[in-house]
């Protein structure tokens, strides 16, 4: 299987600065592609094969909507998260699946604890116990589910590459990047991923980015539909005080994480970030982006400095404040 990139394609993306020390360092690759899609700055080689992780959540969610899964509004920004599991999102999640008329059994994904913390200590003493609906990718499974039954295919089996909703999945993937799956690995979720240029990825996601639900182009108008549905309701896509929902909150940005260091944003006037840590760390993932999108004029510095001081990049000791994980330019 090809194997992703190595220390010689990366650059120095980040540091953490601990009272002027430099503790840590984190390399990587980036991409930056201006509004029109073209490749405005390389840091590293964006052409090195990746694994999207969750940043992949939209490339899947836009391919069970396109396919007629009856998904708008939260529900639709719950197919595309990597919520944190409040009863909120679960709530949502357990609508996809009436839809479906499934219960929460049919879910492929592993139970797992909230990940908000709040939520984990009610249900811990609640002596409640890890659920499917709380795994931070239950609506993205919820809504393969329901793809499965409006298209009358049998739900059961619905991770296994082959099936039928994971193979219209793989065709969208490789429509939206303009490129073959490099190799099929299975997700922390249980769900196929597909491996693929950085700059694959930053293609497709410019490409939702900066779709219009009035494009004549049908995929087109869903994926406006995508990114609206997340942008007026940031909470379905991360959770309280979380980077992705902060960011969106905060700037209009459409932002999404992936495990392993991965991030992919894009600002309201459709500059495209996409990036991925060599060492899998994302600490410092969002900072990076949107350094990258201010850097580019397509966000203000003032309003990135603003931002940045709502996210858990600061260094402490003793109690005190001492540094700042902060981008390395």
């Amino acid at each position: 299987m090809p194997q992703t990139f190595a220390a010689a394609d990366a650059v120095e993306l980040a540091v953490v600065d601990r009272s002027g020390f430099i503790e840590s360092r984190h390399a990587g690759i980036a991409i930056v592609l201006s509004a029109d899609g073209a490749i405005a700055e390389k840091l590293g080689d964006p052409s090195s094969l990746i694994l999207p992780r969750s940043s992949l959540k939209p490339l899947q969610a836009l391919a069970c909507l396109s396919a007629g899964a009856p998904l708008e509004g939260e529900r639709l920004g719950l197919a595309t998260a990597s919520h944190s599991g409040t009863d909120r999102h679960v709530a949502v999640v357990r609508e996809i699946l009436a839809a479906a008329e499934l219960s929460e059994d049919a879910l492929g994904c592993p139970a797992a604890w909230p990940g908000d913390t709040a939520t984990r200590d009610d249900l811990v003493r609640e002596l409640g116990q890890p659920q499917r609906v709380r795994m931070n990718c239950s609506g993205k499974h919820a809504a393969m589910l329901l793809t499965s039954v409006v298209n009358g295919w049998d739900p059961a089996g619905y991770l296994s590459p082959e099936h039928p909703v994971q193979q219209l999945i793989r065709d969208t993937v490789e429509r939206l990047t303009g490129e073959k799956a490099a190799a099929v690995a299975v997700d922390g979720c249980g769900a196929p991923v597909y491996a693929m240029t950085l700059f694959g990825l930053a293609r497709a996601i410019h490409r939702i980015g900066t779709s219009s639900t009035t494009s004549p182009f049908a995929l087109h108008r869903s994926a406006g539909a995508l990114v609206e549905a997340v942008r007026a309701a940031p909470w379905t896509i991360d959770g309280p005080a979380r980077p992705d929902t902060i960011v969106i909150e905060r700037l209009g940005v459409f932002a999404k994480g992936g495990a392993e260091g991965v991030m992919v944003m894009v600002a309201p006037d459709g500059t495209t970030v996409a990036l991925k840590m060599l060492d899998g760390s994302g600490r410092a993932a969002t900072a990076v982006a949107l350094r990258l999108l201010e850097r580019h004029g397509a966000l203000a510095a003032a309003d990135v400095a603003g931002t940045m001081s709502r996210l858990a990049l600061t260094v402490t000791g003793g109690g005190q404040d001492v540094g700042a994980i902060r981008p390395a330019f």
